[in-house]
């Protein structure tokens, strides 16, 4: 199979079963336009998460690691007016985009963008009693993912959901003896997930328009 087939084989379904509206479309291509780096999910992807947040029924989100906005505007799609959906974003850059493409799509009452290192950021809405949050997205630096998922859990209860993506780099997580911190990242993210005995989880590997890759979900128990 080729990256050809994969990609068409996206087109065939997100064609019948992606809504990719002109607010998502103008977000990718504001992103691009402005020089961020094309990481945002793929729009199936984004439905994926949509649902995910439907299914759990969500009124509560965290999103760590925000880019350009596009998986936080399928995510809030998904909320209830009342809902709240925090995004944490690192680069000033990047959430200045996120922040025009959310305000786009007329989700400013549910979006808090919040700018800064997330393992900065997140202390603070421990402290500030945000959460417990239904469901949870990482999708930042991967080196961090194991102290993403620390506070994850220090933020959620029972029912919870926990996405991570990125995990499968490209087949490279195999490998042990990687110097690639990313996948030391998600390797000890994995680890972790495995023996946590408040988790029961599942990684699924994709392939599609962005490649070999993959995502890991998990559920919070107790």
């Amino acid at each position: 199979m080729s990256q050809e087939t994969w990609t068409a084989v996206d087109d065939y379904f997100n064609g019948l079963l992606v809504e990719e509206d002109d607010v998502l479309l103008a977000a990718v291509a504001d992103s691009d336009t402005a020089g961020l780096p094309p990481h945002q999910v793929a729009p199936n992807q984004g439905k994926l998460l949509n649902l995910l947040a439907t299914l759990r029924g969500a009124r509560t989100i965290l999103e760590v690691g925000t880019l350009g906005g596009y998986s936080t505007i399928w995510l809030a799609r998904a909320l209830p007016a009342d809902g709240r959906l925090i995004t944490l974003e690192a680069d000033e850059k990047y959430a200045a985009v996120a922040a025009a493409n959310i305000s786009r799509a007329g989700l400013d009452h549910i979006v808090d963008l919040r700018v800064g290192q997330a393992l900065e950021s997140l202390p603070k809405l421990a402290e500030e009693g945000q959460g417990p949050f239904d469901l949870v997205f990482i999708d930042a630096d991967k080196p961090s993912n194991p102290a993403y998922l620390e506070w994850a859990m220090k933020l959620t209860r029972p029912g919870s959901v926990i996405v991570g993506d990125n995990v499968v780099r490209d087949g490279a997580i195999t490998d042990a003896a990687s110097a690639d911190p990313r996948v030391q990242g998600v390797r000890r993210f994995t680890e972790l997930i495995a023996r946590h005995p408040r988790l029961t989880a599942t990684t699924v590997q994709t392939v599609g328009t962005k490649g070999h890759d993959g995502f890991t979900l998990a559920l919070v128990t107790r």
